[in-house]
């Protein structure tokens, strides 16, 4: 990457998984006047991220339907045919996708059940990336790597013909370009697995 390159984020929100063990989809689930799906464009919209796009299962019409309904655009909708084979088919399904603006140097890999992460939070994670050009970055709480993370074009790049199986496998061969910011933000710790995680979610978005 070239110093003299603007910072250019781009936001990768993940939006294929079942919701299986939530019992409805966790993309539609009210957040304030929208829905997750909604809240999470909004976020990353304003951080700002110069592009975001959102990776969703091929055949899920009802996250289809709320996209048409957020008035989304459609040449940044990822469908991911393999959606069942994890999270990081639709990792690897963004890092493939020919869609992306030529100026993005960096790209943020966005879970899609983390509505309550405090704005500060990801403010703190892009201001990070955009100081530490070369690393991949993460918020850290209690010295733990949490999600979003953050990556430079040359690693987002790597993704395409990775034959880890995992996110996390991937990274594990990368971890001296891994750079953590501690941010004392409780949602860091929380995922929106089960409805009871939701409500804990609502309470902690709702202290702010």
């Amino acid at each position: 990457m070239l110093a003299s390159e603007t910072f250019s984020l781009g936001a990768v929100i993940l939006a294929a998984g079942s919701s299986s063990r939530m019992g409805r989809s966790k993309m539609l689930l009210p957040w304030g006047e929208t829905t997750i799906l909604g809240h999470l464009i909004r976020v990353w919209t304003k951080l700002p991220a110069a592009q975001v796009a959102m990776v969703h299962a091929a055949a899920d019409t009802l996250v289809e339907t709320e996209l048409n309904r957020l008035e989304f655009p459609v040449q940044n909708r990822i469908a991911n045919p393999e959606s069942k084979r994890g999270m990081f088919s639709s990792v690897q399904c963004a890092a493939n996708w020919p869609g992306w603006n030529t100026t993005l140097t960096h790209w943020a890999i966005i879970l899609g059940d983390q509505p309550h992460l405090r704005p500060a939070t990801l403010s703190a994670l892009a201001n990070l990336a955009a100081q530490h050009r070369e690393s991949i970055c993460q918020p850290g709480r209690h010295g733990r790597p949490r999600h979003p993370i953050l990556l430079p074009r040359e690693v987002f790049k790597a993704l395409e013909n990775s034959t880890a199986a995992t996110l996390k496998e991937f990274l594990l061969a990368l971890t001296a370009k891994v750079k953590l910011i501690e941010v004392d933000d409780p949602g860091l710790e929380l995922d929106l697995d089960h409805p009871a995680d939701y409500e804990k979610a609502l309470k902690l978005a709702a202290r702010g």
